[in-house]
């Protein structure tokens, strides 16, 4: 499962997405939410806080063009 760490979050996506549009999971200890990357909104939060989310919106935000890159290499869009 291709994984980038940014900011101490893992954000991972797993070959059975192949057929979901683009997005992202992104895993803090036990804490879980998915992102979708077109356009960038919360799809569901499992532990995380406001604050929390907003921060993970952000890092989404900031770091997308890696983020789509590494989705469409690894399913070759």
């Amino acid at each position: 499962m291709p994984t980038t760490l940014i900011a101490g979050y893992k954000f991972r996506f797993y070959s059975s997405d192949r057929f979901e549009p683009p997005h992202m999971h992104i895993i803090s200890a036990e804490k879980i939410a998915k992102i979708w990357l077109q356009p960038i909104s919360v799809e569901y939060n499992r532990g995380y806080n406001p604050a929390e989310l907003n921060r993970i919106v952000k890092l989404t935000e900031d770091h997308i063009e890696t983020l789509q890159e590494s989705w469409n290499a690894y399913f070759a869009r």
